[in-house]
């Protein structure tokens, strides 16, 4: 096994409060921190841990493909594995909750004969469901990225809970745009006014970053998605429109079951 190691690990989304021990520990016994986090606070917290931080964060620029942006995070991070440096990626939230650049880093570290493991951290789909009050086993969630929402067809339950992530980039297809307009939105509209009313209420989600602020939510109708504000952090949550329909074929066999216990 070759020298370098890696680990990705995740800070949580509120400062300060959702890092795990042994997250927080990894960062200071790091060689190299290499971070991507949501502001420049959290950056600088991180900053208190290690003498050696540096920020992911100037890879990304307007008009450039995010894919390039992440395969040079990728190839930077590698570079002081090879190096023989422990190594630690510090992503906000979950390190593998739509996050490419962790997820290839390990792999590609293994791949090259180094140790390179994942530190789970609290995600925004946690504090959704503590701050909105949904308990995922009641109807179920279906979980979607939106833009590949809208590139592929797929099978909506409507009487499960449809949760739709970065939906301020809704349909671009360049990988290039920090946000996409109305008109990208209202195509997202006509497709999801094929599965629910268009005066349906749906949610618009912010989990809070910082512990002096509020996470924020908005409730509006499906219609009036394409003129709400939106940010890289906002999350869209359409809730239940219609009732789960008993399955009485595998009810009926289980009720045989039962009967012969």
């Amino acid at each position: 096994m070759q020298s370098g190691s890696l680990v990705c690990v995740g800070t949580g989304m509120t400062l300060g409060s959702h890092i795990s021990p042994l997250s927080r520990s990894y960062i200071e016994q790091a060689d190299v921190v290499f971070v991507l986090v949501a502001d420049g606070i959290t950056e600088q917290w991180i900053e208190q841990m290690n003498a050696d931080v540096r920020s992911l964060q100037p890879y990304y620029l307007e008009g450039k493909s995010r894919m390039i942006t992440y395969r040079e995070m990728v190839a930077t991070m590698l570079a002081e594995v090879s190096a023989g440096k422990k190594v630690v990626g510090a992503f906000y939230g979950h390190p593998g909750v739509f996050a490419w650049v962790p997820h290839n880093a390990i792999k590609q570290a293994r791949e090259l004969g180094y140790n390179a493991h994942m530190e789970p951290g609290i995600s925004a789909e946690d504090c959704l469901y503590a701050d909105l009050g949904i308990d995922p086993g009641t109807y179920g969630c279906q979980h979607y990225e939106t833009s590949q929402f809208m590139f592929y067809k797929r099978n909506i339950d409507t009487a499960a809970y449809l949760i739709l992530w970065q939906v301020g980039v809704a349909g671009d297809r360049s990988l290039a745009k920090h946000s996409t307009d109305s008109a990208y939105r209202q195509i997202l509209v006509e497709l999801l006014t094929e599965h629910y009313p268009a005066e349906h209420e749906v949610i618009l989600y912010e989990a809070a970053c910082l512990p002096i602020e509020r996470a924020m939510f908005k409730y509006l109708t499906i219609s009036e998605l394409p003129t709400a504000s939106y940010s890289g952090k906002t999350t869209l949550i359409v809730p239940p429109a219609a009732k789960m329909v008993a399955n009485q074929v595998v009810l009926d066999k289980l009720g045989l079951l039962s009967s012969a216990d």
